[in-house]
């Protein structure tokens, strides 16, 4: 499968960042037990890029079919930097054409974050398989659910926000998601892996097909 294919296939994400290169590597082996294969990376600490190329390394050891892609990055520079460093795919918390070129050069997927109609539009048509809409906690499924009106067809993963619940999984996908992202709430307690596992494994086997 494409790195697209698979978000698609497992649309539970988790969107992490830590200073810690051995916190780093539990919590993602963690999440890969649970049922995850699709990782997100954030762009967020002064050594995020050598944190990042260690995680490579270790998903290429320890996870085989993992899907790892870095998250809040914000220009071209610093998209092929990680996209050197193994990064699968490139999102951001905005749309940067410039960075989409990067990855249509490279052959991987950009999700670029937007809000507006018109700017899940130009997303689109500057490359876009898949586009984020964010801050999800702000606009809430209501808004998910409008925008299948005018865009049916557009692949939304939806970050912010989201619980790792039942009741939140099926609101969002219910509404029309075909991805979301799991942050802070899924990682209250990065000491305890085996509760990441159980809990992702528990969501997995919830059916969110409409």
């Amino acid at each position: 499968m494409t790195s697209t294919e698979t978000l698609l296939a497992y649309p539970l994400v988790p969107v992490f960042y830590h200073a810690d290169a051995e916190t780093c590597k539990t919590v993602l082996k963690a999440s890969y037990d649970g049922g995850v294969r699709v990782f997100e990376f954030t762009n967020r600490g002064e050594n995020a890029l050598e944190g990042f190329s260690g995680l490579v390394k270790y998903a290429q050891e320890n996870c085989p079919g993992l899907v790892l892609g870095i998250g809040t990055i914000a220009t071209a520079e610093s998209a092929q930097q990680f996209i050197d460093a193994g990064a699968d795919f490139v999102v951001q918390p905005f749309t940067t054409p410039a960075v989409g070129e990067v990855c249509r050069k490279n052959g991987i997927p950009w999700i670029p974050g937007t809000m507006t109609v018109t700017e899940i539009q130009q997303a689109t048509v500057l490359g876009a398989e898949v586009v984020k809409i964010f801050p999800g906690n702000v606009l809430g499924s209501a808004y998910i659910k409008a925008l299948r009106g005018p865009l049916p067809k557009v692949k939304i993963m939806v970050t912010g926000g989201v619980e790792p619940t039942e009741a939140s999984l099926r609101e969002w996908f219910s509404a029309g998601v075909n991805a979301v992202g799991l942050g802070s709430q899924l990682f209250k307690n990065t000491d305890q892996p085996e509760m990441i596992t159980q809990t992702l494994a528990g969501l997995f086997k919830i059916n969110l097909k409409p």
